[in-house]
């Protein structure tokens, strides 16, 4: 069973306030509140052809990036839909159930900030998961602990930070999860580590194609390659969202002098800096700037650029 939609009424804390969060590739849905009940429309998706960054099989269906600040309230709402975080009003729909109600084997999670038991050695915190999970898988993770070179008999807190990161994602994929929530999970690591989380996040995927993740890094590297969707999160609402393929396809940075500033239309403009030389134009019509104004230069977006003229610019 797949996750589609979240729609978060109201939290507790009143950070994360009347938010949708889409987990399909294919539908776009909104919600609206009309006569004293929720309303939820589906609409299908427009087919965008690959911009060139990554090939087809790099993309991978059902995994949504939620970017922002520190202090933007990510954490607060993956702490939210795993009933961390209680909400005084609203309903949160988790795997076609109340979000309290859902068997807790069905999701795998990783939050920024909480550690494991690192006082244990690896094999006996192996035990506990083995007696925690009814469906932890104990042949997969041995085998990946082969893999990664972690000693059985040497307590966490001894080993290195992408160690523990690695294993923290192994221990959140070990039960075979529907649902994956990564707060963060390549915060710190070097290339090569982060590397090997997005390679067993990939394999995670590619398992089954009803699996959800929900992702927040503020790497843009890692989401690019990975990531279908994207969210940007600031001050608790988010302010801006699509998909991968279109903002690599159809978005772009105009970068314009004071005169063509003035010159051309700004109908497609979305968020402008003033810098010296003249302004940063972000536009999510590309064609339209290419092909009517040639001589302007047009900078390929990426998802840094996004996130700085979106909670930067103008």
């Amino acid at each position: 069973m797949e996750l589609i939609f979240l729609y978060i009424n109201h939290s507790k804390s009143g950070f994360i306030d009347k938010q949708g969060i889409n987990l399909n590739s294919q539908y776009y849905f909104e919600v609206t509140y009309e006569e004293e009940k929720y309303i939820l429309f589906q609409k299908k998706k427009t087919e965008v052809k690959h911009s060139g960054f990554f090939d087809d099989s790099d993309c991978i269906s059902n995994v949504t990036a939620i970017v922002g600040e520190n202090g933007s309230g990510k954490t607060t709402l993956f702490k939210v839909i795993l009933n961390l975080i209680h909400i005084d009003s609203g309903d949160i729909t988790l795997l076609d159930k109340d979000y309290k109600d859902v068997d807790k084997n069905k999701i795998g999670c990783t939050l920024a900030n909480i550690s494991l038991c690192e006082y244990l050695k690896l094999k006996d915190l192996i035990n506990l998961l083995n007696n925690t999970y009814k469906d932890f898988d104990l042949d997969y993770f041995l085998q990946k602990c082969k893999q990664y070179q972690f000693p059985l008999d040497k307590k966490i807190n001894e080993f290195s930070t992408g160690m523990k990161a690695k294993l923290n994602v192994l221990i959140a994929l070990s039960h075979h999860a529907s649902f994956l929530i990564l707060d963060e999970p390549t915060n710190g690591l070097d290339v090569l580590a982060r590397e090997e989380i997005i390679d067993l996040i990939r394999e995670f995927m590619e398992e089954d194609e009803n699996r959800s993740v929900l992702i927040s890094s503020h790497i843009s590297s890692d989401l690019e390659g990975l990531c279908d969707e994207i969210y940007i999160l600031d001050k608790g609402q988010f302010i801006f969202q699509e998909t991968t393929d279109c903002l690599l396809d159809q978005y772009g940075l105009l970068k314009l002098t004071d005169e063509q500033f003035k010159q051309i239309d700004s109908s497609y403009f979305l968020k402008t800096k003033k810098f010296s030389y003249g302004y940063d134009v972000l536009t999510n019509q590309k064609q339209f700037y290419q092909e009517n104004y040639p001589e302007i230069i047009i900078e390929k977006n990426n998802f840094d650029t996004l996130f700085s003229m979106m909670l930067r610019g103008e």
